[in-house]
């Protein structure tokens, strides 16, 4: 007799987690954890930072779960050794566009499965290595007059195919929208066998 299907939860707002989870066909809820992202100031490890953030938001929804799978997540750039975080605003859009431009950086993302009852985790970080292109002044201000980079580390969100200004050179496209689909397929099997 097959197993019923695991109810899924997704702790987070993200559309771009969402669409994601969407269109692979999974039925899931979405439960926001509410949890405040830190701005990254001082990282020194963004491994551990992405970590910690994706398994706080798992924390603060599996205990409201009797039985499921939270899925959290938290997707942050990185470079020059320092977090390139969501912008605050449109000003803050245009310096991290213009820091980035023309330059390769690394998008992590950090991923927590966490399964109620018996408060079972896996956890892990993807990289991916990406190129955003140097924008001139008129499409930095088309682009910025679109309102796509608000929300999305890195002031931007990418299209999965031809986009103009965003290449994943290494890595998955889903870990930039932000839930590294291919790994996540993957482990939800294996978490109902723990």
């Amino acid at each position: 007799m097959a197993s019923p299907p695991l109810r899924l939860i997704l702790a987070s707002g993200s559309t771009g987690r969402r669409y994601l989870l969407s269109r692979e066909g999974y039925q899931f809820e979405v439960m926001p954890s509410g949890v405040d992202e830190p701005t990254g100031a001082g990282v020194t490890d963004i491994r551990a930072f992405v970590h910690q953030i994706a398994w706080s938001k798992a924390a603060a929804v599996a205990p409201k779960i009797e039985a499921g799978l939270v899925i959290a997540a938290d997707t942050v750039g990185w470079l020059d050794g320092q977090v390139i975080g969501k912008p605050e605003d449109e000003n803050d859009a245009r310096r991290i566009l213009t820091t980035l431009g023309g330059r390769e950086h690394e998008l992590w993302t950090g991923t927590v499965l966490w399964r109620r009852p018996g408060d079972v985790q896996i956890a892990w970080q993807e990289k991916s290595d990406v190129f955003f292109r140097k924008l001139s002044k008129d499409e930095m201000d088309a682009y910025l007059a679109t309102r796509q980079w608000q929300g999305c580390s890195g002031a931007y969100a990418i299209q999965e195919e031809n986009d103009p200004f965003v290449e994943v050179r290494r890595g998955s496209v889903s870990n930039v929208i932000g839930l590294p689909m291919e790994t996540l397929e993957r482990l939800l099997g294996k978490v109902r066998e723990l």
